[in-house]
């Protein structure tokens, strides 16, 4: 007699899918389409079939900390194929959104970051953060003469902002996150059998990290999506320009507080460049994948929730403040430099204070989940 298993679908949970973007996650009748058209999911225990059930059902246990939603790539051949127009990828994209919220310290910032109704709270904190520094060091005002952005806001007092962010915030709520998606995928990918290892041994585990990180780099996995190929030259576009500015902001912090070199520097500067080509491929990268998530694909493909739709705005955001600070700089614009660079501040005080709860986590946890794939040797090394 087959073993009998009480479920208890959990309503809260498939509604909240449904405000994440999968509303149409009722509309799968198992026909397994998605899985079968999908180049990227495993050959053994492929997705996102038996997701689709799970997520039908609300069995919120099944999902999150579920290895194969972070494999998934949202690829979107799923749903172009899908006869019911169920956009398995979307629905699996939900769950991401959701996971990154479950997994993420302090639990109350995780539930704001994503919710559309508190975009305008979460402006609201660094402007009044940077408005209290600004007046209680008496700059509250557009200086006179030559226009050098630490004579509104000093370089130090930034610093004194940012540089906990970068190195205690972000290290701190991403560390308590990582761990218990670690050992939450660790433990259900046993429990299902999806993984050869039953350890987890922390050295190994970093040397399929680094194995990792070539398909992370060349986007090896967006190559073999046949649907959204037009998605591959803005990601890597994006992606690179973080790495180039995340080179020059180091490379400044150096110039400034070990070289004893403040700004601002020349335009010819190779970091400068560097700088500059950054910005430029982050914009281009940014519009792309805008345009991308605006094209009609049909109703089988959608356009993205809020969530995603919140980080591309705060990128485009991002460029267009720090290059407009820029330009108007070199014009001589104060009336406009000094407000672009708050502005520009403000972006990169949500990027920093906000990313373990935005939708750019999904970089960390996914990067973690195709290390442990191949960690478990579920998957081979490329």
């Amino acid at each position: 007699m087959a073993e009998s298993k009480w479920v208890e679908p959990d309503l809260s949970f498939v509604k909240q899918l449904k405000t994440l973007g999968g509303d149409t996650l009722k509309k799968c009748y198992q026909c397994a389409t998605c899985s079968v058209v999908c180049p990227i999911s495993p050959d053994e225990k492929p997705f996102p079939r038996k997701e689709m059930i799970a997520a039908q059902w609300g069995l919120k246990d099944r999902l999150v900390g579920n290895l194969d939603v972070w494999l998934c790539h949202q690829c979107q051949d799923c749903s172009t194929y899908c006869p019911r127009g169920a956009r398995p990828g979307d629905v699996l994209n939900a769950v991401r959104s959701y996971s990154i919220a479950e997994y993420a310290w302090p639990s109350w910032l995780g539930k704001l970051v994503p919710d559309g109704r508190f975009w305008w709270l979460l402006l609201a904190i660094p402007v009044a953060i940077f408005l209290l520094l600004l007046s209680a060091i008496g700059h509250l005002h557009i200086p006179e003469g030559e226009i050098e952005f630490a004579n509104f806001f000093p370089t130090l007092w930034v610093d004194i902002v940012f540089v906990p962010l970068a190195t205690f915030w972000i290290p701190l709520t991403f560390g308590i996150g990582i761990y218990r998606f670690m050992n939450d995928i660790h433990k259900k990918a046993v429990a299902d059998g999806k993984a050869k290892r039953k350890d987890l041994n922390i050295p190994d585990f970093l040397k399929s990290i680094l194995c990792t990180l070539p398909t992370i780099l060349r986007h090896s996995k967006f190559s073999q999506c046949t649907e959204n190929k037009d998605r591959y030259v803005p990601h890597i576009l994006v992606l690179f320009s973080f790495v180039g500015l995340f080179v020059v902001t180091n490379c400044f912090f150096v110039a400034l507080y070990i070289l004893q070199v403040p700004g601002p520097y020349s335009q010819m500067n190779p970091i400068k460049i560097l700088a500059n080509a950054s910005a430029i491929a982050l914009l281009v990268g940014a519009i792309w994948m805008i345009s991308n998530r605006l094209k009609d694909r049909g109703e089988n493909v959608g356009k993205g929730s809020y969530f995603d739709w919140s980080l591309l705005v705060l990128v485009l955001g991002l460029v267009v403040t720090g290059g407009l600070s820029e330009l108007t700089r070199l014009a001589h614009l104060p009336a406009l430099a000094y407000p672009m660079y708050f502005a520009h501040l403000v972006f990169v005080f949500c990027l920093f204070a906000y990313l373990p709860f935005s939708k750019l986590a999904h970089l960390v946890y996914r990067t973690l989940a195709m290390a442990y794939s191949r960690y478990s040797e579920r998957e081979p090394c490329e």
